[in-house]
């Protein structure tokens, strides 16, 4: 069995909007463990990032609640220094948005020899040549060259590549990867969800996977949670979920993946957005308002996980009635072709 990590226990973190606070994660609680990849999946706006800033403490002004437990350490609770020792070197992230990530103003080979720099004792010419090796492993050509040019002379893909290598730098036992494969090309995308995996297996890290690519969750992920408007409403192992998915949210997802094997039907799209922080319902199911089709009866007032099976968990009662609006309740099934 593998070993637990990371525990997250009902952690809520809010952002001030005028007067008030509004959660835009709300009482989440996850575990992680050694050598396995948790994905996180939910639309935009879900709270998706705004949980991996949370645990990697990059917060400024949100109000923060709940434990954040990695390694004897609340980084929820922790002191500033002592946080900045574990980030970049136990635990490290790897950013959606690699040009502002980035420091405009140094070359990319300065900025990921500067977190050899912080957590080591190599000297300069062993961290340059750590650094050609990071490059060359990411898939960067030329690595030499590159490593002089600042990150505007850089392709979007590039700029990736380095955010991944500067989050690798050290192994880290905790990597959250929040979109690691978006602004690349399905060949660099293999290769880098070939080198997460490698760092999993080789170091029994612990990866936090945040995308919407359903396709890479069901190649990398070993458990899933479904997060929906600041909640986790489904968790499961990978299989379970592809096979039997149960909450309303969870089967619109994966309904709304295209199917060529059912290329003459319909593309199943999900009525509404995801409401903003200020408008968001605090009390019952916060999908509801997206499937006005299913009785109101079947919400609870206050959705609690349930443990449908050993390890799945489903939010709100919802899921035993879910069905499409073009399914009969006697035709209605879980899972998706």
């Amino acid at each position: 069995m593998s070993k637990e990590l990371l525990e997250i226990k009902n952690l809520k973190t809010s952002f001030r909007i005028k007067d008030d606070y509004y959660a835009a994660v709300d009482d989440v609680t996850l575990t992680l463990n050694k050598n396995e990849v948790l994905a996180i999946v939910g639309e935009s706006g879900s709270g998706k990032s705004a949980l991996a800033f949370s645990l990697m403490g990059l917060h400024n002004r949100a109000k923060i609640e709940g434990n954040i437990l990695f390694k004897d350490n609340d980084i929820a609770n922790i002191s500033p220094s002592k946080l900045s020792k574990l980030r970049g070197d136990e635990m490290a992230m790897i950013f959606q948005d690699p040009l502002t990530a980035l420091n405009p103003l140094m070359v990319v080979g300065d900025q990921i020899s500067e977190t050899l720099l912080l957590h080591t004792n190599l000297s300069k010419k062993k961290r340059w040549e750590k650094v050609i090796e990071l490059l060359n492993k990411v898939g960067i050509p030329r690595p030499e060259h590159v490593y002089d040019q600042f990150p505007h002379e850089l392709s979007g893909g590039m700029r990736q590549r380095i955010i991944i290598a500067i989050a690798i730098a050290n192994n880290p036992e905790l990597l959250i990867a929040d979109e690691p494969t978006t602004a690349l090309d399905v060949t660099i995308q293999a290769q880098i969800l070939d080198l997460i995996r490698d760092l999993k297996d080789s170091m029994d890290a612990g990866v936090i996977l945040i995308t919407h690519d359903l396709g890479v969750v069901a190649e990398m992920a070993d458990r899933v949670a479904v997060m929906y408007a600041g909640q986790i409403v489904e968790i499961a192992d990978v299989h379970t979920l592809f096979e039997n998915p149960l909450h309303p949210y969870t089967r619109s997802l994966l309904n709304s993946v295209p199917n060529t094997a059912a290329e003459q039907e319909k593309l199943h799209v999900i009525q509404g957005i995801v409401p903003s922080l200020q408008n968001l319902p605090r009390l019952g199911c916060r999908f509801a308002a997206r499937i006005p089709w299913v009785d109101a009866a079947a919400h609870e007032e206050n959705p609690i996980l349930h443990e449908v099976k050993p390890g799945h968990f489903v939010r709100c009662t919802c899921h035993s009635q879910f069905y499409f609006p073009e399914e009969s309740k006697e035709d209605q099934t879980h899972g998706i072709s």
